[in-house]
């Protein structure tokens, strides 16, 4: 047998400022083959110093389910999709595989759940506020918590005007989406939104006068189609009195009306961007809160027909989608992470 000193076999690769991994062959005997040695020794210690922990986080997504709501003969329904994710005191469950603080991802969902027998549903937000509140208040071991609550847009059923007393119907004009976080002895932050609302409009759009050099093919137009799926997302800042459901039903009508202008004459738009910010001015005339918008650009282009002896006046077009600013998925993610930094 022949044994080899750690210093023969170690080999160090520096990879930033103080910290190194390491490659170290542990003692282990071996053939007089070299083919032998390379796969009977033990390789791979990583040693990792001088890091922190930033963000330790987990939770249950897609907690789907109906709440359903009697008044005499009359129903009511709220179909939401939940997502709680949780923040404790100790990283020790990553860094120690010690899971005696971890709320199991089973009993988040079944507290959710619970909450929505006992407390109902008033508002998205609330109910937002009521999980992170829970958390908090029952148990110690948790530093942060964080609950996103989305709406499916189910709407009563009208029968020559008269609501039905138990139907209902799927509306996809926007998805209702609302936000709340807290740290321990921090304030309760709330945020709401919508998202998913196509809007469209025939004519008083236009795109002329931009920037061209040799790379421009787009030609201007000063009569176009307008369409977009709107994203919308404001705060309220430190949780108040507010009435969630009226503030946002004040926001969407804002959005509608910006968006389309009067409706005799519309509102001419020269850009995306100069719609955005003519939603944005009127929201905030309107409400107090902050808010961010994003339109999603959908592309209509005439169809040239002559080579099928046709005049097409925009009659028919061809859609192409495109994103006028980053993709925003307010969803938590699925997977909790440990991320580090060098001190």
């Amino acid at each position: 047998m022949k044994i080899f000193s750690l210093s023969q076999v170690t080999t160090k690769i520096k990879v930033i400022s103080t910290v190194y991994v390491s490659l170290t062959l542990f003692h282990d005997s071996i053939t007089q083959a070299s083919t032998a040695f390379l796969y009977n020794c033990h390789v791979f210690s990583l040693q990792i110093k001088d890091l922190e922990v930033l963000n330790c986080e987990y939770g249950k997504n897609t907690i789907k389910f109906l709440r359903l709501h009697r008044e005499g003969k009359k129903q009511f329904v709220k179909e939401v999709e939940v997502c709680a994710h949780l923040r404790l005191t100790s990283p020790q469950e990553y860094l120690e595989g010690n899971n005696s603080l971890v709320i199991p991802t089973d009993t988040i969902k079944n507290i959710v759940l619970v909450l929505a027998k006992k407390n109902g549903i008033p508002s998205l937000e609330q109910f937002a506020i009521d999980i992170c509140n829970h958390f908090m208040t029952t148990f110690c071991q948790v530093a942060y918590v964080k609950a996103y609550v989305q709406e499916v847009p189910w709407q009563r059923l009208h029968e020559d005007g008269v609501p039905h007393i138990h139907s209902f119907i799927c509306v996809p004009d926007g998805i209702r989406f609302c936000e709340a976080e807290q740290c321990r002895n921090g304030p309760l932050m709330v945020f709401a939104g919508i998202k998913d609302l196509k809007l469209m409009k025939t004519t008083q759009s236009g795109f002329e006068g931009f920037y061209k050099n040799e790379h421009t093919t787009l030609p201007e137009r000063h009569d176009r189609i307008l369409c977009g799926e709107l994203f919308c997302k404001w705060s309220y800042g430190e949780c108040k009195d507010f009435d969630f459901n009226c503030i946002w039903k004040k926001i969407r009508e804002c959005i509608l009306e910006a968006f389309a202008g009067p409706p005799d004459c519309g509102e001419y738009s020269p850009s995306y961007q100069k719609t955005v910010n003519c939603i944005q001015m009127f929201v905030l005339s309107r409400v107090s809160q902050v808010i961010e918008v994003v339109l999603n650009n959908t592309f209509y282009n005439v169809v040239d027909m002559k080579n099928l002896g046709l005049t097409n006046d925009k009659e028919v077009s061809k859609c192409f989608k495109y994103l006028t600013a980053l993709f925003r998925n307010t969803q938590p993610q699925s997977t909790a992470a440990v991320l580090y930094k060098i001190k």
